[in-house]
């Protein structure tokens, strides 16, 4: 058995290719619109493992509510410096949720509220502000 993909329905697909691509750094992998359906597939990657992909299903015309998306649990990433990248996120005007206070671990939401979870690669980096007094946001 081989893992292909996650799937995760998104309201927005230019602002969710905005989070997973410009903000988290995965990149297009392949594109499927269907019009029969009316709906699109992007399927993203990281560069280091391009085989396990994220499909974002974007349905056209749709008001379906799909919620706070806290049922479908979250993504994870490994980061090489997650304060770099939590600073990066917050600069395109994402609010990290639980920040990373140990240097270790941290959660953002997607545009459609899917928890995105980002852990340091290696051992923890040293606790640093602003993010070592920063409470948590929201939920995550």
């Amino acid at each position: 058995m081989k893992y292909l993909h996650s799937m995760v329905r998104v309201r927005d697909l230019e602002a969710s290719l905005r989070f997973y691509c410009e903000g988290l750094g995965l990149h297009e992998v392949r594109r499927r619109d269907v019009p029969a359906g009316k709906f699109t597939l992007v399927f993203l990657a990281a560069s280091e493992n391009p085989e396990a992909e994220i499909e974002l299903t974007y349905n056209w015309d749709s008001s379906e509510d799909y919620g706070s998306a806290r049922n479908f649990g979250h993504l994870a990433f490994r980061v090489p410096d997650i304060y770099a990248l939590c600073s990066h996120l917050q600069s395109m005007g994402y609010t990290i949720h639980r920040p990373p206070r140990d240097g270790h671990m941290a959660f953002v939401r997607s545009p459609d509220l899917i928890s995105v979870e980002l852990l340091q690669a290696g051992e923890a980096l040293a606790p640093a502000e602003p993010w070592a007094s920063m409470p948590n946001t929201g939920s995550w």
